[in-house]
């Protein structure tokens, strides 16, 4: 079966016959925001007396616990089956439902990789004052398997993050104002729209550019839309008629952003390799220059062959790094700093700089 007739579009159907109409290890990443089997008994109201969206939904009722899970294993079972061998999913869900998907997530064979704590800004109230405020989400990242070599795009969610290490709890707020569909009446088209910024975060850390991004519950189209804007294909399962005309014109008007560039951050691994005696050849430093920890606690001296002494230590930046801290290893690049015009700065800008010049 030719995947090309089913990417970019919408196909309209249940998730599991449809997904098993699909080529096996034919898609790169997976985003499912299954139903969450809610369980609410009726409406649910507003101290206004208005009625609260979404939770009487046909699809998101189970008659029982075990008739979900079975739900549950059948469609996790039919997209393990599409994940190529170093493919992942995200999987979203609330404390209805989270528990029960990691549980069959692991009887699978799949492998956690984190899970995501996804905080609300602007979450909606308890009405009854009888539980905490719902504030949060979870998604399950996990990899078809404990040997699949899944992407990561660490230094894109670094620098998303000012240049911090990206954490595991995201404060996003949810799906508002002009993102929000909804129909001629003010309506919400669908009732759990998730923000497009989450699923942006998503994408770029687990996939990369011309992956093909399946989602199975596609409702209203965010990760559509998200996909291609950030130059990934997508494939969508929907069984609502309605979602699937606001969805493919919504994702119509989405414009791709068409310079690599600008969408790509490169991995520190692909960057050229710079020793650190290449910073003497190119002048950026010089033999007995002092080289100094960030606060100042240890000194090192260059030698001409581009290793480092200090007292009786010698050895290159890393080996001499973790000696003086008495560690098994040290990332020299980011430990030692030199002083440049009175100031103090790490010689991994100096390597960026080298970079730059035999990159010229």
């Amino acid at each position: 079966m030719d995947l090309e007739q089913y990417k970019n579009r919408v196909i309209v159907g249940d998730c599991i016959e449809q997904m098993n109409n699909l080529p096996a290890e034919s898609v790169d990443l997976i985003f499912a925001d299954p139903p969450y089997n809610l369980q609410l008994k009726g409406e649910l109201e507003r101290p206004d007396q208005s009625k609260v969206d979404g939770v009487l939904e046909s699809w998101d009722r189970f008659e029982t616990i075990t008739d979900y899970d079975n739900y549950s294993k059948k469609w996790l079972e039919s997209a393990r089956r599409l994940l190529k061998p170093n493919g992942a999913i995200w999987v979203i869900g609330s404390y209805h439902n989270i528990f029960r998907l990691g549980y069959i997530l692991q009887d699978l064979g799949f492998w956690l990789l984190n899970d995501i704590v996804w905080r609300k800004v602007n979450p909606m109230p308890n009405f009854r004052g009888r539980r905490f405020t719902n504030a949060h989400e979870t998604l399950v990242w996990a990899s078809k398997s404990s040997s699949s070599k899944y992407t990561f795009n660490y230094e894109a969610m670094k620098s998303l993050n000012g240049d911090l290490q990206m954490r595991s709890d995201w404060l996003i707020p949810i799906c508002t104002g002009e993102e929000r569909l909804k129909d001629n009446n003010g309506k919400k088209i669908h009732p759990t729209q998730k923000p497009e910024n989450l699923l942006s975060r998503v994408i770029m850390s687990s996939s990369n550019i011309g992956d093909i991004i399946l989602d199975p519950f596609f409702g209203t189209g965010t990760t559509g839309a998200v996909a291609k804007k950030l130059g990934r294909n997508f494939i969508g399962i929907e069984q609502n008629a309605k979602y699937v005309v606001e969805a493919e014109k919504r994702i119509k008007l989405v414009k791709v952003i068409e310079s690599k560039e600008l969408i790509q951050t490169p991995r520190k691994t692909m960057e050229p390799r710079i020793p650190f005696g290449h910073l003497l050849e190119q002048g950026l430093i010089n033999p007995g220059e002092l080289l100094q920890d960030s606060r100042r606690r240890w000194t090192a001296k260059i030698r001409a062959d581009g290793s480092l002494i200090s007292k009786d230590k010698k050895g290159s930046i890393h080996a001499v790094g973790a000696y003086l801290q008495g560690l098994q290893a040290c990332n020299g690049w980011t430990f030692w700093y030199i002083k440049r015009s009175g100031k103090l700065i790490p010689i991994d800008s100096l390597r960026h700089a080298a970079r730059a010049v035999n990159q010229a």
